[in-house]
């Protein structure tokens, strides 16, 4: 069955459009919201679906991402219940979803029942954000023949000379980080954005995502005038925090993410 992450790019590459994806922390505030919410992103544009598995410890994420991993857990979120709540997306939507996560919740699972129960769950696609191309040779489950994407992270301090390294096992696309540090909103977008592009693109073939404190309808259409996907992450969250005791949650995001995903376009 061909890749639904691979079949998006191609179709907006064709269409010379960007890809809209947003980022969510599935079980925040309750696993049935998620669905829920997956959905309604979906009607809003949204291309493809980033689904961050739970962890106690999410080093790489802003306070409001850690929140939402921290919400979730409280209200029963595991790495099992997730791949189910993905399975019940799957009964009504296409969307490509790709699965954001650290390494600990995969040891805890096993890391083949992991790409086996995600791959049959409906999942596209993997995000691991501590693990390094350096240490696949360390992880020989990761480089079997599991259909799953691996996405790949390039941040604004990644000397050149790595690009290849990183990009040579990548698949799905490259999600360059276009800011230092951890997730959270920007005002505004980096400047030299243009350029980090033009060199990854000299690396690989693969369609470039750039996120990390993209948050405003303009900073999307900045964004996607020079890369191949937009993501937007903390700025839905702080919205799922906002309004999560809302009996219309859904309708609300679905209403906020509907002029940025029409930013791409």
């Amino acid at each position: 069955m061909p890749n639904r992450i691979d079949q998006v790019f191609a179709h907006l590459h064709s269409k010379k459009k960007a890809a809209m994806i947003a980022y969510i922390c599935a079980g925040d505030p309750t696993l049935a919201a998620t669905e829920s919410i997956a959905l309604a992103l979906e009607r809003a544009g949204v291309d493809l679906l980033e689904l961050g598995i739970p962890f106690s410890d999410p080093l790489a994420d802003g306070t409001v991402n850690q929140q939402a991993a921290s919400r979730a857990l409280m209200a029963g979120a595991t790495t099992a219940k997730v791949l189910d709540c993905i399975r019940n997306i799957r009964q009504q939507s296409e969307i490509p979803i790709m699965l954001y996560t650290y390494m600990n919740p995969i040891y805890r699972y096993g890391f083949h029942e992991f790409l086996r129960d995600a791959e049959a769950a409906g999942v596209d696609g993997i995000l691991i954000l501590d693990l390094p191309p350096d240490e696949d040779a360390s992880n020989p489950d990761f480089t079997t023949s599991s259909s799953l994407r691996r996405i790949r992270l390039i941040a604004p301090t990644t000397p050149e000379s790595r690009l290849s390294i990183i990009t040579a096992n990548a698949s799905g696309f490259i999600y360059y980080v276009s800011r230092e540090g951890v997730t959270g909103e920007r005002t505004d977008v980096a400047d030299s954005l243009e350029e980090k592009v033009a060199a990854i693109r000299q690396a690989t073939s693969l369609p470039i995502a750039v996120g990390f404190g993209i948050s405003s309808p303009e900073q999307v259409r900045a964004v996607a005038a020079v890369a191949d996907g937009v993501v937007v992450g903390s700025a839905i969250v702080k919205k799922i925090e906002q309004w999560g005791s809302d009996s219309d949650l859904a309708g609300k995001i679905q209403a906020f993410v509907t002029p940025l995903a029409q930013a791409t376009k």
